[in-house]
């Protein structure tokens, strides 16, 4: 067995490979480009593949993503119809996410960026007490990263509801389904966690119309994918003062360009792409489990559905 590794985003691709190696002794783990023989590999793993992946490597059996969003690998060319997709399921990244939201709610609901402002102003002056009630938290998104997101909300006592198009539900946090629940979930909602998957039916969730549709003086945070926001529309409703802030994680154009607006406005809050990092250790344990079970004939979890797209 033939296991390539591509990626053209990995600071230290050497690394996984030494531990794919580790946790597949008896297969050939090889780094894409390293001057060995191509064609001959069983399994990719990859992150942000290169575009002649599939011409060089024609007999996979499957590909692995080091992530759970596979909307770019949907966009590679030559990418055979019959090929198993197999998205990370979580690999140490949901609990960063929910960690990364709740930093930014907890910033928000505390007032602790006033805090921050006063510290440096020299000005002792407690400010009123939270009100758990006036801080709705709203998911998008029921899968793994967003149930855990909206489960470590509701923990904190912040009155939490998820909305997935196929309505799925989360234990101990209201759940809303489909575009006729849309209006209903936005109009309670005042802090709004994206972690939707890119499809082409969530492509510009969040804009104009969603934002007039959230409580007055909302926030957004967007851990999922730069692809859901319509800039433009983000800007404008922070300018007229429709929303309260925004915490930004992942970008259209990644790395985010020199100039843009969104560096040096006073209400956004910009990272670059670090909410939910795939952790190595778990993430090979998972991937190596796959591979030997295909190998062995066996269904794995995981593979993507093209039809919806994740």
């Amino acid at each position: 067995m033939e296991i390539v590794f591509a990626s053209q985003l990995e600071a230290d691709p050497q690394a996984w490979v030494a531990a794919l190696r580790t946790a597949l002794p008896d297969a050939r783990v090889r780094l894409w480009g390293d001057g060995e023989p191509e064609g001959r590999a069983d399994f990719a793993v990859v992150w942000a593949p290169p575009a002649d992946l599939f011409a060089r490597e024609p007999r996979l059996r499957a590909l692995f993503n080091l992530g759970a969003g596979v909307d770019a690998l949907l966009r590679l060319p030559g990418l055979p119809d019959d090929l198993p997709l197999v998205r990370l399921e979580d690999g140490g990244m949901a609990v960063q996410m929910a960690e990364y939201a709740l930093y930014h709610l907890l910033r928000e609901s505390r007032d602790f960026g006033r805090y921050e402002r006063q510290q440096a102003e020299g000005l002792w002056q407690p400010l009123a007490d939270i009100d758990r009630d006036a801080w709705t938290v709203g998911v998008l998104g029921a899968g793994a990263m967003g149930a855990r997101v909206a489960q470590a909300c509701a923990a904190l006592e912040y009155p939490t509801a998820v909305w997935s198009r196929s309505g799925r539900t989360v234990p101990g946090v209201e759940a809303y389904g489909g575009e006729a629940d849309l209006a209903a979930f936005l109009a309670r909602t005042r802090v709004l966690v994206n972690a939707l998957p890119l499809t082409d039916a969530t492509r510009g969730i969040l804009c104009r119309r969603t934002f007039e549709q959230l409580r007055p003086d909302a926030v957004v945070i967007n851990i999922a994918r730069g692809g859901h926001l319509v800039e433009a529309d983000l800007l404008a409703a922070l300018d007229g003062g429709r929303l309260r802030s925004a915490a930004l994680d992942v970008f259209e154009r990644e790395p985010l360009p020199p100039g843009h607006p969104f560096w040096s406005h006073a209400r956004i809050r910009v990272t670059p792409h670090v909410a939910g990092a795939s952790l190595m250790d778990g993430t090979v344990r998972q991937i190596a489990g796959k591979i030997r079970a295909l190998d062995r004939g066996e269904p794995v979890t995981g593979v993507v559905d093209r039809s919806r797209q994740y």
